[in-house]
């Protein structure tokens, strides 16, 4: 459990903070330990109903947790130990409770005499990537602890640059699409039923298209709310096998991959972030095998996940990873392959893996940049040509009025 303390240093000041221990006694024990007099102590309140506890741990941003890796490098190249540099950086994060208690109970645990990874391991408030603690635990073994802190901080910052980026231009497509959808319904529902009121008034059959475009209207103005409620469903019932449907979110994956150009931007995405990660890990010293199964962890597409994580166990059995790789489900890029046989054959697989990781984000930032320059006046040229079919289609009746 989590307990939140206040109380007085040994020399009177005052302090505050957080830690982790298995019931109230043992809470005790540790800040006497620590020399601290407490005035206040109890466990932190979280969200139950009965038995079920509702409280999760938050997952730790890109952005945060590269600051808190760059901070920490910074302090530790300067001579400062690790339990004063996380100190530090506590105070620069006064306002953010979350961080605060965090690097508390980090702290706690190091005082104790436990490892920093076995610290990040234990703590139960920000849920840590896997290959970000076991960097940190081959790290501190291997006496690089600075160095790979340094590492990680450029690759999350990396990630959330890209991440920002891509979220960025996006935005003025979807507002379009939102606003079109908006636009065409509202002429559908409101425009459409008043103008069909003049049409009433004459003997002569409406067009085919007028028809299509009013009976449109209709079904719509009955409707609105019933298909309302219904997308929300299906978004939801999605958002839901997504999460928690494993076989049906590897369908979707599996069809994002296969689809054209789009599959070749998620698979290319992918395939730069394993192998900057890859590299970074090799680089911290750790164990080829487990680079390879650590790094599939970051991928978000769950095929390819599954597919470096089996090429995991086969190099573990003695295969090299490009042949792995050829033989296991999904074909990826051959051109990978053939650079990680190219690295295997000449021992230079990290300086490989670090140009892959180059190329591939900057052959998805030029794919992307040409999508959305394409993507602006195709959607421009989808909504006049939309809403230029329900003008047509209502004008027709009156010129056809106006000639007989």
């Amino acid at each position: 459990m989590v307990y939140a303390y206040r109380g007085l240093l040994q020399d009177g000041k005052k302090t505050k903070g957080v830690l982790e221990a298995a019931d109230l006694e043992e809470a005790k024990k540790r800040l006497r330990s620590q020399g601290i007099f407490y005035t206040k102590l109890e466990a932190e309140k979280r969200a139950a109903v009965g038995r079920l506890n509702f409280s999760r741990k938050k997952v730790a941003g890109a952005n945060e947790l590269s600051i808190l890796s760059r901070d920490l490098s910074i302090y530790i190249k300067s001579g400062i130990s690790i339990v004063n540099a996380l100190k530090l950086a506590r105070n620069q994060y006064a306002k953010n409770k979350k961080m605060t208690n965090f690097l508390s109970s980090i702290i706690t645990m190091l005082d104790e005499g436990k490892s920093f990874y076995q610290a990040l391991e234990r703590q139960n408030i920000l849920a840590l990537p896997e290959f970000y603690k076991q960097s940190i635990r081959v790290s501190e073994e291997s006496g690089i602890l600075q160095e790979v802190l340094l590492e990680m901080a450029i690759f999350l910052k990396e990630q959330d640059r890209i991440s920002k980026q891509i979220k960025s231009a996006f935005a003025y497509p979807s507002f379009i699409i939102v606003v079109s959808i908006f636009m065409v319904a509202f002429m559908i529902t409101f425009v459409v039923p008043k103008i069909t009121g003049i049409f009433d008034q004459l003997d002569q059959e409406l067009p085919p298209v007028t028809q299509f475009v009013i009976a449109t209207g209709d079904f719509f103005t009955a409707h609105w709310i019933g298909l309302v409620v219904g997308i929300v469903a299906l978004i939801g019932l999605f958002a839901s096998a997504m999460k928690y449907n494993r076989p049906f979110r590897f369908g979707v994956h599996l069809l994002q991959l296969k689809l054209p150009f789009f599959g070749q931007v998620v698979q290319t995405s992918e395939l730069g972030r394993f192998s900057y990660i890859a590299s970074v890990l090799i680089r911290s010293g750790v164990p080829f095998a487990q680079t390879i199964n650590l790094s599939a962890n970051v991928l978000h597409n769950q095929v390819l996940q599954r597919k470096f994580a089996g090429a995991s166990d086969r190099v573990v059995e003695g295969s090299k990873l490009s042949n792995a790789l050829l033989r296991e489900g999904f074909e990826i890029d051959p051109s990978f392959a053939q650079a990680i046989a190219l690295g295997e054959e000449t021992s230079e697989v990290t300086a490989i893996l670090q140009n892959l990781s180059e190329l591939y984000f900057e052959e998805n930032k030029d794919k992307i940049g040409l999508f959305l320059s394409l993507l602006e006046p195709m959607l421009m040229l989808l909504v006049g040509g939309v809403i230029g079919f329900i003008v047509t289609a209502m004008l027709l009746p009156i010129f056809s009025m106006n000639i007989s």
